[in-house]
């Protein structure tokens, strides 16, 4: 029993940029196939049909012994044409130099972007049966399907080698865009799991917990900010006063990823919410120019969006009308902590007192410039009295 995984974005969402979640160039599955400006990649889909080493029997896939059905043609057409992409790709079919989807980048980009927006998605449970039907065509290949839609979208979302390694017999996605989201959680399983008793809400009498503060303001209290290494972008962690965060890149195309993230988490009720739980976090740490460039200056945050604002003003679009359940998410043990540490009036005040008198070689050279002559006015003093 599958239950319903592909929708329409609600409106709030798509108030904020209904473009995000709508394809630009190629549609996939039912809600955008009839778009006039999608009508120019039909061709190439029918092409990519009859052009594979084994047309004749994608074409039984496609219509079977019954009458041709719309709705069947256009979703098995357009998985066809998503598969023989990604064995292109991955080399498993061969590439016609003439062939405008990858002679002309900004086709190529903007398909694979395309293939993982939010209301253009095919079940992936299709995917696979048309996968293995096609199977024959591909010799004695062994790939599987995630596999090559992994290293498709490698521009996307950095896969490291050892999770393209995996056994991916067993693939939890619901589609293209929630696969990539999968394997983002399972990189950072470790961190879940750190984090589960706190995640637990069963018997949980603690008071709710409340948001962290601005990057600025940690940096006040003496909370220090980390590059951490790790396969996934989700996997943040505080401890002993250091906030690690994995690098990120902010682009437009990862942007784009990362809304429409969010967007599956809002309205696809039988997930985690770790994606909205991890924007949450980065929109308080992030309220500011200067929290941006702070981050950048971290090896944090790498911005090719051009101007710190626009990281401020993504960060702030992310989590804008985003419900969000900070004591059931798998960061609540991290926001619980900074919290703690940040409210500890011993660390804002040695901050306060390092900051003043060692934040820079001239106040350091003060600060010791006056230790040594009140060390030399002791003693003075001292022999003076005991003379």
């Amino acid at each position: 029993m599958h239950s319903c995984c592909i929708f329409k974005v609600h409106q709030c969402l798509a108030e904020i940029n209904k473009k995000t979640y709508q394809p630009h160039i190629v549609s996939c599955g039912p809600y955008h196939h009839v778009d006039q400006h999608l009508k120019m990649i039909l061709q190439h889909k029918w092409k990519y049909l009859r052009g594979s080493s084994n047309g004749r029997r994608n074409k039984r896939v496609l219509f079977g012994d019954h009458q041709r059905h719309d709705l069947v043609e256009m979703m098995v057409l357009d998985g066809l044409f998503t598969i023989e992409l990604f064995c292109k790709v991955g080399k498993l079919s061969p590439i016609d130099p003439d062939d405008p989807i990858f002679n002309l980048e900004w086709i190529f980009a903007n398909i694979l972007r395309d293939l993982f927006r939010f209301e253009n998605q095919i079940p992936f449970f299709l995917l696979q049966k048309l996968f293995d039907e096609s199977k024959p065509s591909r010799g004695d290949s062994d790939s599987s399907l995630a596999k090559l839609a992994l290293e498709f979208f490698n521009c996307a979302v950095e896969t490291p080698k050892q999770v393209l390694n995996q056994d991916f017999t067993t693939v939890e996605g619901k589609h293209l865009l929630d696969l990539l989201r999968w394997i983002c959680q399972k990189a950072s399983a470790r961190n879940k799991e750190g984090n589960a008793k706190v995640c637990s809400r069963k018997g949980n009498t603690s008071p709710s917990l409340e948001f962290i503060q601005s990057a600025k303001k940690l940096r006040q209290a003496g909370i220090k900010f980390k590059t951490r290494k790790a396969v996934s972008f989700l996997d943040i962690r505080f401890c002993n006063g250091v906030l690690e965060i994995p690098h990120i890149v902010i682009d437009n195309l990862r942007t784009d990823l990362l809304m429409n993230f969010v967007a599956f988490e809002q309205c696809y009720f039988h997930c985690s919410k770790d994606v909205t739980s991890y924007a949450a976090f980065m929109s308080c740490l992030i309220r500011t120019p200067e929290d941006v460039s702070f981050l950048c200056d971290k090896k944090i945050v790498e911005n090719y969006l051009g101007t710190d604002e626009k990281v401020v003003h993504f960060f702030k679009n992310l989590g804008k009308d985003v419900p969000f359940d900070i004591d059931d998410c798998y960061l609540s043990k991290s926001f619980k902590e900074v919290n703690k540490y940040h409210r500890n009036v011993w660390h804002v005040r040695w901050e306060g007192f390092r900051s003043k008198y060692f934040g820079t070689p001239w106040s350091f050279l003060s600060a010791l410039a006056a230790v040594i002559l009140l060390l030399l006015t002791a003693i003075q003093t001292f022999f003076a009295v005991y003379k």
